[in-house]
């Protein structure tokens, strides 16, 4: 087994990353090719065909930015929905939150679940202890489509792939209406929407999307080192609450201090300068 691992995300570039030792999990699942491995650099890593899907060392930008911020701006999320999420990363930190209700975990593929599990408790331990969480082994898609999900979540979480094989219908209009349909009122959706960098037409594409279907649409961004690239989009829309308005992140700070969230990205002033866009980027959204 080789030494390194090579990920070819993008075009014309590639990251290398040494392995300590030989992988801990080498095999293929009914949906993909599954790989854990310890780095001297990143520290324990997920690849899902190939491609880099958490690292230990820094999960933390893309896990605590998909929750905290749209749970503290929201000010009363009961129930969560994740949309894939395998490695339990962001169940962990929705559940961080004492008044959240319940947190379904809608991912496809079981294997990722019971490996994350074994191997990544360093970053769900607490989800998985937690009695809030219900783990949903399906296609969440189809989930969505259900009448048990009609304006069932306070907010929605979709920890997708890139929109490649199955989960290109992550991607679509239709899954954007069924998002629309299974939220509260004043419910909040937030999306991964990889880095515009690399990935301009990714991000100005779904908020095209979501407008056509939402009345409040918007970007703000994270810092996730293994996903290279610089800065990645985080998307968001609803039809009941503007996020990034001045009261909201008031708002949101002071709640912030009387939740006691231990955190190692977040903090109110990171929420606050999230919404803060490059000129590049600012010219990327429609």
């Amino acid at each position: 087994m080789a030494k390194t691992f090579t990920e070819k995300l993008h075009r014309g570039y590639a990251q290398l990353l040494t392995r300590a030792g030989e992988p801990i999990v080498s095999e293929r699942s009914e949906f993909q090719a599954i790989e854990v491995f310890d780095t001297p650099s990143n520290g324990r890593v997920l690849t899902l065909d190939n491609i880099v899907q958490i690292t230990t060392r820094d999960e933390c930008g893309y896990s605590e930015m998909l929750t905290h911020l749209p749970i503290l701006e929201h000010g009363a999320v009961r129930r969560v929905m994740i949309v894939g999420g395998g490695d339990l990363a962001i169940a962990e930190e929705a559940l961080k939150h004492k008044a959240i209700k319940r947190v379904d975990n809608v991912e496809i593929d079981p294997a990722v679940i019971d490996l994350a599990k074994k191997h990544f408790a360093a970053v769900n331990a607490g989800a998985v202890k937690d009695k809030r969480l219900k783990i949903h082994t399906e296609d969440a898609f189809v989930f969505l489509g259900r009448k048990t999900a009609k304006a069932a979540f306070d907010l929605i979480i979709a920890d997708r792939p890139d929109p490649v094989g199955p989960a290109e219908v992550l991607f679509g209009d239709t899954f954007y209406a069924r998002v629309a349909e299974a939220l509260a009122p004043k419910g909040i959706a937030v999306f991964q929407n990889g880095v515009p960098f690399y990935q301009p037409e990714e991000l100005t594409e779904t908020l095209k999307q979501l407008s056509a279907v939402f009345k409040h649409v918007g970007v703000y961004l994270t810092v996730v080192p293994t996903y290279v690239g610089g800065f990645m989009a985080l998307t968001w829309c609803s039809n009941g609450t503007a996020m990034g308005t001045p009261r909201r992140i008031k708002a949101a700070q002071a709640a912030f201090a009387g939740a006691k969230l231990k955190t190692d990205y977040y903090t109110p002033e990171i929420h606050a300068a999230a919404y803060a866009l490059p000129a590049w980027i600012k010219r990327l959204v429609p």
